[in-house]
């Protein structure tokens, strides 16, 4: 099975070299599709000069959110799944495999790498309870028994995430996928990872306010009509 590996990447010279090494070097058949959304720190011009078999590179023209990077990514990519893989190292590839695996059973179509089933380090107090609280407010929306709703490695067949009508730009873009995906009454299933926070001063770019965002987005498309079955949006790539 090939994995279309996505990194949504912003300002994130330091690490985004170690994370495209570590994804082609896995043991997998992978496809690796980075999507940088503006960046003005160097990572746009040190990407420019990558040419590496698996790798694809593209370009917005200016900072428009890692939703809109992450729906230009799922737009281009043509492996059997599709994974999301943050530019930074809070998130170990390694754990990829691992995931995938699980795609080997048919009825596998969803699986998120949980942090809390593994018991990692938080990052910030707020962040833990803030994630918590949207996990809580996910299983009593949908009736769901996820663990970590707000979880970056979220791994779909790529049939289903291209079918998904995805609208978010920013960081909301985890909540409307996990809505979506409940709605349609398919498990997610969950398997521990491994997390390694960093701190704001690092570049951690998530605020509190994206927690309300995430809460608000949950209840939206808990009570919307029905629009399943349409496409994701078009190519957002500039």
């Amino acid at each position: 099975m090939r994995l279309s590996v996505i990194i949504p990447v912003y300002n994130e010279r330091a690490t985004i070299g170690q994370v495209i090494d570590t994804v082609l070097s896995l043991p997998i058949s992978t496809e690796v599709i980075v999507v940088d959304d503006g960046s003005t720190d160097g990572t746009r011009e040190w990407l420019q000069g990558q040419q590496r078999e698996g790798l694809i590179i593209l370009y917005h023209e200016r900072n428009r959110g890692k939703g809109a990077a992450i729906r230009t990514g799922i737009h281009s990519a043509t492996g059997d799944a599709v994974v999301i893989q943050d530019a930074d190292l809070e998130y170990d590839p390694q754990d990829l495999p691992g995931m995938l695996a699980l795609m080997d059973q048919p009825d596998v179509q969803v699986v998120y790498g949980s942090r809390i089933l593994s018991q990692s380090k938080m990052s910030y107090l707020r962040f833990y309870l803030g994630g918590r609280l949207v996990t809580w407010f996910t299983n009593i929306l949908f009736r769901s028994k996820i663990t970590d709703e707000p979880t970056c490695y979220k791994l779909f067949r790529r049939e289903l995430i291209q079918s998904i009508p995805l609208r978010g730009d920013g960081f909301e873009f985890c909540p409307e996928v996990t809505a979506h995906i409940l709605r349609r009454k398919i498990k997610i299933h969950e398997i521990p990872i491994r997390y390694y926070p960093r701190t704001m001063e690092q570049g951690k770019k998530i605020r509190w306010w994206d927690g309300v965002i995430a809460l608000w987005t949950l209840l939206r498309i808990r009570v919307q009509r029905r629009t399943d079955g349409c496409q994701v949006s078009g190519s957002d790539a500039e």
